[in-house]
């Protein structure tokens, strides 16, 4: 339940910040967030697989997606850097 609940949390954040997201995009200041993806929704390779989408299970502490800079900080349980 508690996962749950920061998960949305952390998806709720994500699109709040969708439009400054947007903006930051284009000027490339995006930045890999890790363990806050959710299974299926990786942006690229990590794991022992090379592709996006792939990702076998929520919070993967390894899998990443990129979000406009700074953002991942804001994020309960992420990290700009995978967790070995």
């Amino acid at each position: 339940m508690k996962k749950t609940i920061l998960t949305a949390a952390a998806l709720a954040t994500i699109i709040s910040f969708a439009s400054t997201g947007a903006e930051a995009q284009s000027k490339g200041e995006m930045e890999k967030c890790y363990g806050v993806v959710k299974a299926g929704k990786n942006d690229c390779g990590a794991n022992g697989h090379s592709c996006a989408g792939q990702a076998k299970q929520d919070a993967d502490p390894n899998e990443w997606v990129m979000v406009p800079k700074g953002l991942c900080d804001k994020i309960v349980g992420s990290a700009t850097e995978p967790k070995n």
